[in-house]
């Protein structure tokens, strides 16, 4: 048996070995990295149980620009998870690539270039807002929201840095089915 051949084989037997969720690392239709940051393309959009309209819709995210994490795709669907926890299977084409962040501290200071100096703040960002990813380098990133660009730290924003795949557990269920809440409503429970 030759070097190459036994090269091969030991390749083959680590590949067996390695389990199919480390695997899963690049999207089966994209080719892109599994998870990867994307945006709300779209005001609104369904986040569906399943892939395809067929399936019921668990959550409707309502913000042009949110970041969201893609953690599978199946077809023109992938399924997407927001900050909180809560999402679904969306359609691809109400997704972009654009790059954007939620502030995820209260009172995050903007400042003029990377690094922590009081007289280089040029304003504060308020908790929840949505700020276009402009680059990161170092734990600061360059974002841009309402007309204010500047540098932040990586860590008090959801959506930047490398993005990682969420426990099942950390995964929220989906809201109460209103349907069944209407129908026990009028049935007097």
């Amino acid at each position: 048996m030759g070097p190459l051949y036994r090269a091969v084989l030991v390749a083959v037997a680590l590949a067996a070995a390695v389990p199919a969720a480390a695997q899963q690392r690049i999207g089966p239709e994209t080719g892109q990295p599994l998870p990867r940051w994307v945006s709300m393309k779209a005001p609104e959009a369904n986040a569906r149980r399943g892939p395809s309209i067929n399936h019921r819709i668990d959550w409707v995210f309502k913000h042009r620009n949110m970041p969201l994490l893609v953690t599978a795709e199946y077809g023109h669907w992938r399924r997407v998870v927001d900050r909180d926890g809560f999402g679904g299977w969306v359609h691809y084409v109400l997704l972009s690539r654009t790059r954007t962040v939620i502030i995820d501290q209260d009172m995050m200071p903007i400042h003029r270039s990377p690094g922590d100096s009081p007289d280089d703040i040029l304003a504060e960002a308020q908790e929840g807002v949505i700020a276009q990813l402009r680059e990161c380098e170092s734990g600061w990133c360059r974002i841009s929201a309402d007309g204010v660009r500047g540098w932040v730290h990586e860590d008090g924003l959801w959506g930047a840095g490398d993005p990682v795949m969420p426990e099942r557990s950390d995964i929220a269920p989906p809201p109460a089915d209103l349907a069944a809440d209407a129908a026990a409503t009028a049935a007097g429970q």
